[in-house]
């Protein structure tokens, strides 16, 4: 809260003077009642129930923000949102780098705050929950619709529906008009009629629907081959770092068409237990067996190492391909282009794309692989709305067995059939959707044991 540092810097100037004089002291006293009447007496423990609330370790608190990670910092920058009790409050991707039981505390939050707030998200669940309103932004124009997400998402694309129903019906009496006029615009017996055809012609109304500018890709993940009855079979898995363990006594089988959703409160635990299957760094101990007939498709967190060189897009992902066919332009357009990098944009380098183009690339690899078995993590980052659809359905639709984690509430309900929990203790797994997940008495018990 700006104000109230700025009393206390000023309170503190005042007190530390060596000559305290009357001034000073009337001055001081109007600081205190200001101090009072913010509520600074209790701005200290607020302060730290925003924090800890937002996933913040008490034992991290007084530390400076040069010591944090990046994902911490971006939690006490929006705790310093939060904090205060704004008049307007307005948040940029707040969801972002949050995982999914933070996500939820900070909805009630939201639902609970009495004044505006103006949100910027890619987060389905998050708006639905949180927004009263839906400020619609297509070919640079600003349209508001009351209601939250799904229901202008069901809303506008009924307008659209309509509108498209209405030209179409149009369109067929605008032929039928013609043909008309053209076959009696002679006939001095139909003369009248025709003229008649020609006035109705002119007062028809066909509105011009023009395209959205929103574009959704084609994403759709195939299996080159079935995989047999053998996935992965996980024992005793361990891996730690410096401040501990991330996770222990790690133990499951993967079952053929499992979608399992990964979840923990440390979300690096989901990362590196990633990277760990996929051979990018090795567990502490335990054993991991993989069936003989998987063929493995990975989105990582981190997707940096994979675009280091200067190469165009074609070229980045014929480096993947695994046969003379694969290794074509015109193949590997195909997938570039379900991606929305068409025509000359197959062409670009790989080193100046966005955060979401390399995700989209990503995706293009990952199809192109044609696995049986598919791991993604956060694969939501970086993506725009459309593509967060074209994803969901694409795993959705996915027959294959898929292991993914994802701050996305909507994706995760949508997709799992089965929740795996990391624990600095163990797992969690249960074989129900996320709602239910978080709704079970017993499950939340479970946690506060396994997290203790």
């Amino acid at each position: 809260h700006k104000r109230l540092h700025e009393i206390m810097v000023e309170k503190d100037a005042i007190y530390a003077k060596p000559d305290f004089s009357e001034a000073d002291g009337m001055r001081t006293g109007e600081l205190e009642a200001e101090f009072a009447d913010l509520e600074g007496w209790n701005a200290e423990t607020d302060a730290a129930s925003l924090l800890s609330n937002l996933g913040i370790n008490e034992s991290k608190h007084d530390l400076n923000m040069e010591e944090l990670s990046s994902d911490l910092k971006v939690r006490v920058l929006l705790a310093q949102a939060l904090f205060g009790n704004p008049d307007v409050l307005i948040l940029d991707e707040p969801t972002n780098d949050l995982d999914i039981h933070t996500i939820s505390w900070l909805e009630d939050f939201l639902l609970d705050f009495k004044n505006t707030v103006i949100v910027v998200s890619h987060d389905r669940h998050f708006l639905d929950t949180v927004c009263t309103h839906i400020c619609d932004i297509d070919f640079s124009k600003i349209n508001i619709f009351t209601g939250n997400y799904s229901f202008w998402y069901q809303s506008s694309q009924l307008a659209l529906r309509q509108r498209s129903d209405k030209n179409k019906k149009a369109e067929e009496k605008k032929k039928e008009l013609m043909e008309f006029i053209s076959r009696f615009s002679a006939n001095a017996a139909k003369s009248k009629q025709a003229t008649s055809r020609r006035k109705m012609l002119d007062n028809l109304d066909i509105e011009e629907i023009k395209p959205s500018s929103r574009k959704y890709p084609g994403i759709t993940f195939h299996q080159e081959r079935d995989a047999g009855n053998q996935i992965v079979s996980i024992s005793s898995l361990k891996k730690s770092t410096s401040e501990g363990h991330l996770f222990k006594n790690i133990n499951f089988i993967v079952n053929k068409g499992d979608k399992i959703a990964f979840i923990s409160k440390n979300s690096l635990a989901v990362t590196q237990f990633f990277e760990v299957l996929n051979g990018k760094i090795k567990a502490d101990s335990g054993d991991i067996t993989i069936g003989t007939t998987i063929k493995s498709a990975y989105l990582p967190n981190d997707n940096s190492e994979y675009f280091n060189a200067k190469e165009s897009l074609i070229d980045w992902l014929r480096k993947f391909a695994e046969s003379e066919e694969e290794r074509e332009d015109v193949y590997l357009r195909t997938f570039l282009g379900r991606m929305l990098f068409t025509g000359e944009e197959a062409l670009k380098s790989s080193e100046v794309l966005s955060g979401g183009e390399k995700v989209r690339c990503m995706l293009s690899k990952m199809m192109l692989a044609k696995g049986n078995l598919l791991f993604l993590d956060e694969p939501t980052n970086h993506l725009d709305l459309e593509s967060i659809t074209a994803l969901n359905n694409a795993m959705s639709e996915y027959r294959g067995t898929l292991l993914f984690t994802s701050h996305d509430q909507e994706l995760v309900n949508t997709v799992a059939n089965r929740i795996i929990e990391i624990t600095p203790n163990g797992t969690i797994d249960k074989m129900m959707s996320y709602d239910e997940y978080l709704k079970d008495d017993k499950i939340i018990t479970l946690r506060e044991e396994m997290y203790a």
